[in-house]
C-alpha cells in the first residue's frame, strides 16, 4: 500500500476520476477508489468527506440529497470538475514520467 505521505494532495484528483464514472455518495467513492486499487487504497471516512466538502466548495462537483430509503448525499462533477481533473491527469502524467525517470536506475 502506499504511503499516506505519498497519497497527501491526490486525493482530491482520485475522487474526481471516480466522479468521471457517474454521480455517487460518498461512501460509494470510497469503495470505487477501493476497487480501482484493488484494494491497496482504502481511505477513512475522515479524509473523504472533507475532500468531498472541499471540492464542492471550489465548484468542482455538486452534492444533492437523495432519500431513497435513507438519506445520502450523491456527489457529481460539475464542468469546471471535468476541466480540473484533465489538468489533475496532465500533471500526474508529467510528474509520473519524471520520477520513474529517476527512480529507474542510473544510466551509464
Amino acid at each position: 500500500m502506499a504511503s499516506s505521505d505519498a497519497l497527501r494532495g491526490h486525493v482530491d484528483a482520485m475522487l474526481l476520476a471516480v466522479l468521471a464514472d457517474g454521480p455517487v455518495h460518498g461512501y460509494g467513492a470510497v469503495e470505487r477508489i477501493r476497487e480501482r486499487s484493488r484494494g491497496a487504497l482504502d481511505f477513512p471516512s475522515g479524509t473523504v468527506y472533507p475532500a468531498l466538502k472541499r471540492l464542492e466548495r471550489r465548484g468542482l462537483i455538486e452534492g444533492e440529497w437523495e432519500s431513497s430509503g435513507r438519506a445520502k448525499r450523491v456527489y457529481r462533477l460539475t464542468s469546471a470538475g471535468t476541466r480540473a481533473l484533465a489538468e489533475e491527469r496532465s500533471a500526474w502524467a508529467a510528474t509520473s514520467a519524471t520520477i520513474t525517470s529517476v527512480l529507474g536506475g542510473a544510466r551509464a
